[in-house]
């Protein structure tokens, strides 16, 4: 693996061993300095709490340095093509983590960056947050085996806990309106990649009926950043029954928990008495996003396995 773009740029056994070296940092701390002397590069173009704090963190407990570079602040804002800033960057640091509004723009930088480029999130991938997902959900089932339900809108985030789930063997089933749905395309391969290692992938218009025997349910907000002026279509569309409540837990499995990427609107894609829950474990989701950003940057640079 050269870049890590999407979920389906590393293979099964990649995955397995950056989840693995994630579960390791979060169990025995961060010894060593297998990134002493490089350079990471956060290039983002969006705003971000979690993804850059996680990858800033998980650069220095390595032993590297971070430049944060604010797109808006760099001649990029000035019309500089994207492709020159790539090569010139490429010369300069030792892997790009890139946080961009277009997935296209993330390809440009990677065909032009002899060195790893990571997405931090696009409109169309936020790889590094399935990676999270799955780890915390080892964690806390165990091991493998479990079931993932996703209620809400096929986003970014959806898109990237499908594949991951698919690569992987894992159940998981998605409950959206259908015009939300990933395209036929999309869920025909993803579907056809999941039974080929035992694992599923559905699709549903019933939050309650996806919910069923699930081990976790997962959502994200109705309305992703850059889609503001849809705020309030979306909403009628999702409202309420795509809400992610205490009643709805019901449905699933005893002792079923609770996932968010975050930022959480509470009140629209979840009830707050869920999010404050026992059933919650969105900061340790949070925690793994360090842990694996750790693991997927130690994978791409060098270190130990």
């Amino acid at each position: 693996m050269k870049h890590f773009l999407q979920i389906f740029d590393a293979s099964r056994g990649e995955l397995l061993n950056i989840i693995e070296l994630a579960l390791r940092f979060r169990r025995d701390g961060y010894i060593g300095n297998p990134l002493r002397g490089k350079v990471i590069a956060l290039l983002f173009e969006k705003p971000s709490t979690r993804t850059r704090v996680s990858f800033s963190s998980a650069v220095l407990r390595l032993g590297g340095e971070v430049i944060y570079l604010p797109a808006s602040e760099l001649q990029l804002a000035r019309g500089e093509p994207l492709k020159d800033t790539a090569r010139v960057l490429n010369r300069y640091v030792d892997a790009i983590v890139a946080r961009l509004a277009s997935h296209s723009s993330l390809e440009v930088i990677a065909k032009y960056s002899e060195k790893p480029v990571i997405n931090a999130l696009t409109n169309l991938h936020h790889p590094c947050q399935a990676l999270a997902d799955v780890a915390t959900m080892y964690e806390d089932a165990g091991g493998w085996g479990f079931k993932v339900s996703y209620i809400g809108d096929c986003g970014n985030v959806c898109r990237s806990l499908v594949q991951i789930c698919a690569l992987l063997g894992i159940q998981i089933t998605v409950a959206s309106p259908h015009k939300y749905w990933l395209p036929p395309d999309e869920i025909r391969l993803y579907k056809e990649v999941a039974s080929s290692v035992g694992g599923s992938v559905e699709f549903t218009e019933d939050p309650e009926a996806a919910v069923v025997g699930s081990d976790f349910i997962y959502t994200d907000v109705f309305v992703s950043m850059g889609m503001e002026s849809e705020y309030e279509a979306r909403l009628r569309e999702f409202l309420p029954r795509y809400r992610v409540s205490m009643k709805l837990f019901e449905k699933a499995k005893t002792g079923a928990k609770f996932m968010h990427c975050m930022p959480i609107r509470r009140g629209e894609e979840v009830e707050d008495e869920v999010v404050e829950s026992d059933r919650s474990i969105i900061f340790l989701q949070a925690e793994y996003r360090m842990h694996t950003s750790a693991a997927l940057l130690v994978s791409l640079l060098g270190g130990p396995s």
